[in-house]
């Protein structure tokens, strides 16, 4: 089971847009018409009252889009003026120029034009989607000052709408072209971003979210070709990306009924099994010496909460005395090193094992050799990490999960965290969803990497290891408070849980991301990682349909 809403790329826009003009269905004006009026609409909604506008824009069909906002707006008695460049757009952009030249004058697209009169609002219609390279010249001078570098950072955000994205955002990265991946006191920030048909991945990574504000997903026309380029014989255009619950909102056809989905396979793993406690998994949760349990303690207690019908923690013998508080529905064994661990695992009934939190690198080392031997699925995490990245990849497979914070994945993937560091020259840039797809084909397992933009990737289907595992991009930029010690144990123990349950690794880690990051929204500011794993239950009430 996979949920949320399907994410397109750039490319994967250009080419589902491509096909339904080739198709005679619609034309590009159309779509042009279609996209500004959305904007427009939005507008409107939002400031009902008739003010000034100024519309930016650029030189591509972005530009188009914003020649028709303009007009659209003049006929509900906004006071429009619209900055433009002389030069020919392409014939569908120029079309909407030429009707609005019909309306009203196109002004110089210049920082000192821009300067020269106050407006309520702004429309940033420079650059869209399809952004290869940095912003030059004036334009950049004029986004710089929109970004605030005059010193106000109010000036502009609170009242810029951007069309599609903010020009100079690679929306397949989230970063910005020419910048620093670090953000900017003078990045472009938004008040409200309309983009057209699905969300791109940059709306969700890195700067994306912070800078796009309030993010809507505006219904152009294009769900039946989008349909067609999903089928078995056009998989180079199929998503193979979604996202979890991220912060925007998309039209009511598209708004998938993930709540109902999750709870629907819930009640499924309860139906039919008489209600045995190994029917629903057994998880174990190898923890470390003594003084160190508090992090496995977490992660076992995450996996009861989760549902899975039997968790068993396993120190070695010298730290026992440690875990015989509650809860007392924890299991206790002792597991002194690689033998006692290849004879546990001997029994069938074991489903998922998690190992790493407070585990301690060497003892973590010792008993990863049996461990991946076993072919168990399984969650490597904290410890267990560091161990692996000294050990290689030697014994993972596609039933492993691993969850590296950024300087777990450096230690892992330097090549590709030190990529994903470097300053973006040119789009699309290596994006974070990037270099974890990269990441779970190099280790043949699924790979978590977490953070504000969480991001989740398969590795390849063993039959097709040239093509792109499935991938999902859980946004919670909206959660800042779940940066705190210990709740990446209970992460862990969430997706061993329902590993142990019988769900696939990728489901598993998906639906866990989302359990998590819904536990610590329900619980809000002050939140310390004892609490999640008690309220995991008030995140499936919710889920109730």
């Amino acid at each position: 089971m996979l949920f949320g809403t399907e994410i397109l790329t750039t490319a994967q826009m250009r080419a589902i847009e491509s096909d339904a003009m080739a198709s005679g269905g619609v034309s590009g004006v159309q779509l042009m018409q279609r996209a500004g009026a959305a904007v427009a609409g939005q507008i409107r909604l939002r400031w009902p009252k008739p003010g000034r506008v100024t519309v930016l824009c650029g030189p591509g069909n972005n530009g188009g889009d914003g020649y028709v906002i303009a007009r659209l707006l003049a006929r509900t008695d906004w006071q429009v003026r619209v900055l433009g460049m002389d030069n020919e757009p392409g014939p569908d952009a120029a079309e909407m120029k030429r009707c609005w030249q019909k309306a009203g004058p196109i002004l110089p697209l210049t920082r000192a034009e821009l300067r020269r009169n106050e407006a309520d609002i702004y429309v940033d219609a420079i650059f869209g989607t399809g952004l290869t390279r940095p912003p030059v010249g004036e334009i950049a001078e004029v986004l710089d000052y929109l970004g605030g570098s005059d010193g106000d950072d109010g000036h502009v955000r609170q009242r810029l709408v951007t069309v599609d994205c903010p020009s100079g955002l690679c929306m397949d990265s989230g970063a910005f072209l020419g910048k620093p991946r670090q953000p900017s006191a003078d990045d472009l920030h938004a008040r409200l971003t309309i983009t057209f048909d699905s969300p791109k991945p940059g709306h969700l990574l890195e700067r994306g979210p912070a800078c796009c504000g309030e993010l809507v997903v505006a219904d152009i026309g294009l769900h039946d070709w989008r349909v067609r380029a999903s089928g078995p014989e056009q998989d180079h255009r199929t998503a193979h990306l979604t996202a979890i619950w991220p912060r925007f909102r998309v039209p009511d056809a598209r708004r998938p009924a993930a709540a109902q989905g999750i709870w629907a396979e819930w009640l499924e793993k309860r139906e039919g099994s008489g209600g045995h406690k190994f029917s629903h998994g057994h998880a174990m949760v190898l923890a470390g010496p003594p003084g160190h349990g508090g992090a496995a303690r977490l992660a076992a207690r995450a996996a009861l909460r989760v549902g899975a019908g039997l968790v068993t923690i396993c120190p070695p013998g010298a730290a026992m005395i440690e875990h015989a508080g509650p809860p007392d529905a924890l299991m206790r064994r002792a597991v002194d090193d690689a033998t006692a661990l290849s004879d546990l695992l001997q029994d069938q009934r074991i489903g998922a094992l998690c190992i790493g939190p407070g585990c301690g690198v060497e003892r973590a080392r010792e008993l990863l050799p049996p461990l991946l031997d076993s072919g168990r699925a399984c969650v490597l995490d904290a410890d267990a990490l560091t161990a692996l990245a000294a050990m290689g990849w030697n014994g993972l497979h596609d039933r492993c999960v691993l969850t590296p914070h950024g300087g777990e994945f450096s230690r892992l993937f330097p090549d590709l965290a030190e990529r994903l560091a470097a300053r973006p020259d040119h789009g699309p840039a290596l994006s974070k969803l990037d270099a974890t797809r990269e990441a779970a084909r190099r280790s043949g397992a699924v790979v978590l990497l977490k953070g504000p933009d969480t991001v989740i990737a398969a590795p390849p289907r063993r039959d097709k290891p040239n093509a792109t595992g499935h991938a999902v991009i859980h946004s919670a930029f909206d959660i800042p408070w779940l940066a705190t010690a210990g709740a990446g144990d209970v992460l862990a123990g969430i997706i061993a849980g329902l590993l142990a349950r019988g769900l696939t690794p990728l489901t598993a880690a998906s639906l866990g991301s989302f359990l998590h990051g819904a536990t610590a929204r329900g619980i809000g500011p002050g939140l310390i990682a004892d609490d999640l794993p008690d309220r995991i239950p008030g995140a499936f009430l919710d889920l109730v349909p």
